[in-house]
This record gives C-alpha cells, sequence and structure tokens, in this order.
C-alpha cells in the first residue's frame, strides 16, 4: 500500500470512502500561497537556529519556490489521497528534492502549520474587504454631496419612512450618508479583527509547543505577524479569529441587503424614484418590458448564505475540546465562502450605484404625500407654547379632517386652521412645505441642508 507521511504505525490502507471523506484540498487549496509563505519562514528560521545546515535551508528554500511557481502557473496536480494542501506540498517537494524535505516539518505540526495559514489568510482577507468598504463608503459620500443639488438647483427631497410609512421628509443625501455610517462601523470592524487576529501559531506544534529552540518572534516577524500568540493550546485549538471575521461579514452583509432592499422598492414602478443601470439589472424571458434588479435582489438573498457560514462554525466550535480536533476542517469552507460572497457584493455596489438615476421630481412628490409636515404643525405650536401632546392631538385631528376631504395640511383654510387651534395663523403654511420641514431639523446629525453638507464634508474627511 501507499504509505501516508504520517502512516509509520498503520498497516492497512485507508479505506477509499474514508480517504474521500477525510480529504480538504478540495478547498483547502486555496490556501497553497500562505502554505509555502508559512514554510519559507520556518525553514529559514531553523536554519538561522542551526537546526538545520545551511545547504539544507538552501534546497528546501529553492523547491517551495519551484513548487509556489507551479502552482501560480496552474501545473500543480492536487491529489485527494494526500488529503489536504500542506501534504501535497510536501510530497511533492519530497519528490522534487529528496528525503531532506522530510527535514521542513521539523518543530513543527500540521496544527500549527494550518492555524498558520488560515490567520495569514482571514487577516488578509479581512483587510481586503476593509478597503472594498472603504471605497464603497468613498463612492456613496461622492454620491451624497453630488445630490445636494438637483436639475433646479436645490438638493433632491426624499420621505423618509418608520414602518414603511411615510414620516417625514429629509435630503436623499441624508440617506445616503446613512449607510456611510453603517459601512464605516462595517470597515472598522474588520480593521479590528485584523489587529486582534494578528498573532502567528506558528512554532505552538500539535499542542505543547516544541522542545527545538526556535524563535517564534521571528517567523511572526518573517510572516507580518504583530507577534507570536501566547499559549500554544489555545494557538491550534482556538478559531475565534475565523468567527470574529465571519460576524463581521454578517453585519456588513445585513446592512448591504437593507440597502439593497431599499433599491428594489425604490426601483418599482410604484414608487420609481429611481432607475438602476441596465448593465447591473437583467431582463424577462417572456416580458419585454421588465427591468429587473437582479443584483440587489441576489445581495439580498446572499444575506442569509453569509450567515449560515457564521452558524456553522459556531456550531462546530461549541463542543470542541481542547485543542485541535478534525472538526476544525470545517472551519475554512464558511470563511472562503463568506469572504468570496461579500467581495463580490461590495464590487457589484461600488460600480452600480453611481450609475443609477435619481428622479427628483418623483421623490419630492412622495416627501408631499402621507402629511409628511404633520409634526412641524406640532411644533409650530409647541414653539408658541402649547404643550407638544396638545399640539400632537391638534394636529391629529387636523390630519383626520384632511384624510375626510381628501386634502393636504397646506389646503386648509384658515377658518379650519383657527378653528382647531386659536394660534393656527395664516403664516403657518410656509413652515408645512417639505423643503422648510428638511431645513428646519438643523440639529447635530439631523436632515438640514446646511447639516447635511457638514456632514458630507465631515465624511469626505474621516476618508
Amino acid at each position: 500500500m501507499t504509505k501516508k507521511l504520517w502512516g509509520g504505525r498503520f498497516q492497512e490502507a485507508t479505506d477509499k470512502l474514508v480517504e474521500t471523506f477525510n480529504a480538504s484540498v478540495t478547498f483547502d487549496q486555496k490556501l497553497a500561497e500562505q502554505d509555502i509563505r508559512g514554510s519559507l519562514a520556518h525553514v529559514a528560521m531553523l536554519g538561522k537556529q542551526g537546526i538545520l545546515q545551511p545547504e539544507e535551508v538552501q534546497k528546501i528554500t529553492e523547491g517551495l519556490q519551484s513548487i509556489l511557481e507551479d502552482i501560480r502557473a496552474g501545473n500543480f496536480e492536487w491529489s485527494v489521497s494526500l488529503e489536504d494542501v500542506h501534504m501535497n506540498i510536501e510530497s511533492r517537494l519530497r519528490e522534487r528534492i529528496g528525503p531532506v524535505a522530510g527535514k521542513l516539518h521539523t518543530a513543527r505540526s500540521r496544527n500549527d502549520q494550518v492555524a498558520t495559514d488560515f490567520r495569514l489568510f482571514t487577516k488578509e482577507a479581512a483587510l481586503e474587504l476593509a478597503d472594498l468598504l472603504h471605497e464603497f463608503r468613498s463612492v456613496l459620500v461622492l454620491e451624497a454631496e453630488k445630490h445636494l443639488t438637483s436639475d433646479q438647483g436645490e438638493p433632491i427631497i426624499m420621505p423618509g419612512y418608520t414602518h414603511l410609512q411615510v414620516a417625514q421628509p429629509i435630503l436623499l443625501s441624508h440617506w445616503f450618508l446613512a449607510y456611510v455610517e453603517m459601512l464605516e462601523r462595517d470597515e472598522s470592524r474588520f480593521r479590528d479583527a485584523a489587529k486582534r487576529m494578528d498573532e502567528s501559531p506558528l512554532g505552538a506544534g500539535a499542542l505543547a509547543g516544541t522542545p527545538w529552540p526556535i524563535d517564534r518572534f521571528a517567523t511572526a516577524e518573517a510572516l507580518g505577524f504583530a507577534r507570536p500568540t501566547r499559549n500554544s493550546l489555545d494557538s491550534v485549538g482556538s478559531r475565534d479569529f475565523a468567527l470574529e471575521f465571519l460576524a463581521a461579514c454578517s453585519i456588513a452583509t445585513a446592512h448591504l441587503s437593507r440597502l439593497s432592499e431599499e433599491l428594489i422598492l425604490y426601483s418599482t414602478f410604484e414608487f420609481g424614484f429611481l432607475t438602476l443601470p441596465d448593465s447591473h439589472t437583467t431582463g424577462s424571458s417572456i416580458m419585454p418590458q421588465k427591468k429587473n434588479p437582479d443584483v440587489s435582489e441576489l445581495a439580498r438573498g446572499k444575506a442569509g448564505r453569509v450567515f449560515g457560514d457564521l452558524m456553522a462554525l459556531l456550531t462546530v466550535v461549541k463542543g470542541t475540546p481542547l485543542a485541535y480536533n478534525k472538526d476544525f476542517q470545517e472551519d475554512k469552507e464558511p470563511v472562503f465562502d463568506a469572504f468570496e460572497t461579500l467581495a463580490i457584493i461590495l464590487q457589484l455596489h461600488i460600480d452600480m450605484m453611481p450609475k443609477a438615476k435619481w428622479h427628483a421630481k418623483v421623490t419630492r412628490r412622495a416627501a408631499e404625500r402621507g402629511y409628511s409636515t404633520a409634526t412641524d404643525l406640532a411644533d409650530y405650536l409647541a414653539r408658541k407654547g402649547v404643550p407638544f401632546r396638545e399640539a400632537h392631538e391638534v394636529v391629529g385631528q387636523l390630519v383626520h379632517l384632511c384624510v375626510e376631504q381628501d386634502k393636504q395640511l397646506w389646503d386648509l383654510t384658515e377658518a379650519e386652521l383657527q378653528n382647531a387651534h386659536e394660534l393656527l395663523t395664516s403664516d403657518v403654511a410656509e413652515h408645512l412645505t417639505v423643503q422648510a420641514s428638511a431645513n428646519s431639523r438643523v440639529s447635530y446629525g439631523g436632515t438640514g441642508l446646511q447639516r447635511v453638507t457638514e456632514a458630507v464634508q465631515d465624511a469626505k474627511a474621516r476618508l
């Protein structure tokens, strides 16, 4: 039988179904570059510590570099019988340079090897997603700035909603900036997570460290880690760095799903607030008039997939005793999947959002419906000394009158206003336009033009 690299004590060949079930190379080959980088740092350290001879270090290094070139060129054949990315590379190294290849594994276990590879990948993935989130923030800030003026020279106004019912008028730019805030927090989560996972497990061994005089600080520095991990059991037995990564992916994807839901709604015929670009929509095989927001719908749908990735790994980790367990083979696919899913969703939105066309007249008309300035009328009374709860009651009765007569608040006659409350005079009309309503929100963080203009500049500065 063909001996495994770990097969010294085994006298019977691995069952073929077990071999297939046990193998991870079909997906963990994504870690090939990280694996070779880790091995190059490890063998260099072994040489510096006098554990390997210079000629051995050179031979192993050249062999690893040639294998890396083959992998990058697509000339490397992966074998399921060799289980994983690590054994495939080590086996090929043995074929290429002979028995000296076996010295590469001195003072190292597959447990700390895979933990190192996986941390490297996850840290780099976190920083890549943080960069994409930063780029998308920049896109949305520019959109917010662009829509501070419309073709009419005024900022674009749209209805703000609570319970998906028209609530109060807001600036479209204010809406964009709400998502900028979410994305900024998302970006910070990935950058913070990258700092916490910036520790090298290499040298932790199987679980207890190694008797060899290795220099873990040197390998950590060579791999771009801030420091080595402090506890060998924790080094190989923890996957909270992957959980934190998946949690950050889940929150960011939830935000993008909310954005997608709004884009879907606002691009419908019934809303008509915006037109999504042809490049990011599709048609119907039977209905020629259709323009479907498939990018947004898929982004909304794939959120559940990313949430599932987090739940899958939480379920794996929750019952595993220290230190390493084969269950941890299930840690990589969720991370790979969430990373790739979120990365493409972000890139699609980066490309799509600047090409969407917003319809200022439509959004303004929508903001004027639904008695969106009713609160302004109540505030008008409150400024004249009427307790707000009383003012709220008066305006609620006026809204009921408008509903019955099918008219808007600004259509009320002076007699109708006076009948509701003696302090409602003819000058109230100027407070009931959507423009006046939006501009009156001058509190910090509000939707008033001055505040939103300041917020845009502040958001640009934070970029």
